[in-house]
């Protein structure tokens, strides 16, 4: 990867673009996971979305696994979909990107306040 591919997010186009046609040979059922995979695992992304392509890239691949294999999505993935994606993640207590944003405001907040006060 060089920097202008960096920069301009070409590289994570092309892998996008990978993920899909690797996804669109999935089965439905498995199809319909993965779609529900990315709409849960999003609100975990950086600015650029970099940060998820690897935790991307290991769901599909198991999705591609568990649909060689023959086994329903539903065993592998259970009901909780939302909970499987902030496992991935990095557990329940994983910081989204409206957390960050959130405490930086606090921290913002805070200084202004305390150059009024102080």
């Amino acid at each position: 990867m060089n920097l202008w591919e960096t920069v301009t997010g070409s590289d994570l186009t092309r892998e996008w673009k990978a993920f899909e046609a690797r996804a669109a040979a999935l089965p439905a059922g498995h199809r319909e996971a993965w779609e529900q995979i990315k709409a849960h695992l999003y609100p975990y992304s950086d600015f650029s979305g970099r940060n998820l392509m690897p935790i991307f890239d290991g769901a599909l691949g198991l999705l591609e696994e568990t649909a060689a294999d023959g086994q329903d999505v539903r065993d592998v993935l259970g009901d909780d979909v939302a909970g499987f994606c902030a496992a991935l993640a990095g557990g329940e207590g994983a910081r989204s990107h409206r957390d960050r944003w959130r405490e930086q405001l606090n921290r913002n907040v805070a200084r202004k306040l305390a150059r009024l006060g102080g």
